[in-house]
């Protein structure tokens, strides 16, 4: 019995939780995702107004959103095995912490390399709390209720990707932009004295963090988002573009051979031998790389290039964000039906087309309701794939490498987004600028059309996908238990 680490023996024999336990669970972990997945999106319709105000560069704002999104994908692993190893509600309120200390210093901002080191310190709190909070609601609620659970925890943060935009561009144009960040914080200050009074703690396996797999892929990641960036402005073929570039692309293959080698690697690449999960996460980043660098540049195209408010660009987006909340749950249900293949296929190239019609049609002075219907068509389609293709992923591995496989998941969609802003901004650059709204509209038909033609390259990928299964991991390991 000594031999037992104390924190086992507390979690063996602590008592279930009680209903009201699991209500404060499922409500301030869903309350606490929302609250980090608005701050994904929440900047979209306030990227022009932070342009004029800090005096930025297009290649410079960029990082506002790169910043948050590279450091939550490269440390959302790390996350969770931190909550496993020193307790999740400790860890998760550690996170809430943090991220409203970084909003804090976001509404502080005055220059624009404050903000995107205050962007960068708030990915990392948010990579503390998602993970943790999925983790916490799996330990609370019992496999019977565990589905129903996250499925309100999954629909409540997916509201942040529709009103975040929107949210976003109403308080910038009734406040000022510094009130998006300046909102988290009496927020947070109600989730971490609630969290500590009201949920219960709990811990994973004891797992050995993966330092130097988490060191090397972070840089790798940096490496080619900055050498992308910088590449129009230092020329492609400078020394600093090309040492970064190769830098990088050296560092991920560093990376790769050490989680061979590594006894608990970040990523297990055994689990990339599946046909099915690999193809689910290279579609996946590539139709996230081309949602996210639409994230990035239509808002800015509603403002710069037409004229409208950080209000109305918002309300411009609801078309496509809103698709999501009619058509995920039904795609959800059609999946066992019709595969996961037909369905990912078919939504990604469904957003091709949405993207592809707004690069052909986009002007200055194009009236709104010309744009209706590509954004309904791309966003009813990415709606579409992506519960199909997290499907097919985690169907891709045995039980015990569910919760892996979601994180790994989670990390190449996230650097899917800041390798598409990254490009988009490249061929912006090139194709127009922002002296005009002539200049802007050219340079945003050049950035979606190179959208388009990632949700292309996205589609090629899902072929891969196998047709309707009966997969031998994860639906195969819940029909043997």
């Amino acid at each position: 019995m000594n031999d037992v680490p104390t924190k086992q023996l507390a979690v063996k024999e602590a008592a279930p939780p009680s209903n009201s336990q699991k209500a404060w669970v499922l409500g301030l972990t869903s309350a606490a995702s929302l609250m980090a997945a608005l701050d994904a999106m929440v900047l979209a319709a306030s990227l022009t107004t932070i342009r004029a105000d800090l005096d930025a560069s297009i290649e410079a704002l960029e990082w506002t959103l790169n910043a948050y999104s590279l450091s939550f994908a490269v440390l959302l692993l790390t996350g969770a095995s931190l909550g496993d190893r020193f307790g999740r509600r400790r860890m998760f309120i550690a996170g809430i912490a943090l991220f409203v200390l970084a909003s804090a210093a976001c509404a502080l901002s005055t220059t624009v390399g404050f903000l995107i080191a205050a962007r960068a310190v708030q990915g990392v709190g948010a990579a503390l709390v998602m993970p943790l909070a999925m983790a916490l609601l799996s330990a609370t609620f019992p496999p019977q209720e565990r589905g129903k659970a996250l499925g309100i925890f999954s629909g409540v943060t997916g509201l942040g990707i529709i009103v975040g935009p929107l949210l976003g561009g109403a308080i910038s144009e009734g406040l000022a932009w510094q009130w998006i960040f300046w909102i988290n914080i009496p927020i947070g200050f109600v989730l971490v004295t609630l969290a500590g009074r009201r949920m219960p703690e709990s811990f994973g396996p004891d797992t050995t963090i993966d330092v130097l797999g988490v060191v090397l892929v972070t840089l790798a990641a940096f490496g080619l988002v900055w050498g992308i960036m910088r590449g129009n402005e230092a020329g492609w073929a400078s020394a600093e573009t090309v040492s970064v570039l190769v830098g990088g692309v050296v560092l991920a293959a560093v990376f790769v051979a050490w989680e061979r080698r590594a006894k608990k690697p970040l990523i297990p690449l055994r689990l990339f031998r599946s046909r099915a999960f690999s193809a689910g996460v290279g579609a996946s980043f590539l139709f996230y790389a081309s949602m996210y660098s639409v994230v990035f540049f239509l808002p800015q195209f509603f403002q710069s290039a037409q004229g409208e408010g950080p209000l109305g660009a918002g309300l411009r987006l609801l078309p496509w964000t809103a698709t999501l909340f009619f058509v995920a749950p039904v795609a959800g249900r059609l999946v066992n039906r019709l595969g996961e293949r037909r369905l990912v296929v078919a939504g990604v190239l469904m957003q091709a087309l949405g993207f592809g019609w707004i690069g052909l049609v986009a002007a200055p002075d194009l009236p709104f309701w010309n744009l209706v219907a590509p954004l309904v068509v791309a966003g009813a389609g990415v709606s579409m794939a992506m519960p199909a293709a997290q499907n097919a992923v985690l169907s891709a591995v045995d039980r015990p490498d569910v919760g892996k496989a979601s994180g790994i998941f989670n990390m190449f969609r996230f650097l899917g987004g800041v390798s598409g802003v990254a490009t988009a901004v490249a061929v912006f650059a090139v194709a127009g600028g922002t002296e005009s709204p002539e200049a802007f509209s050219t340079g945003f038909s050049a950035a979606i059309e190179l959208s388009a033609i990632l949700s292309l390259a996205g589609a090629a990928f899902a072929l891969a996908l196998p047709g309707r299964r009966g997969s031998p991991g994860l639906a195969g390991a819940q029909a043997k238990a």
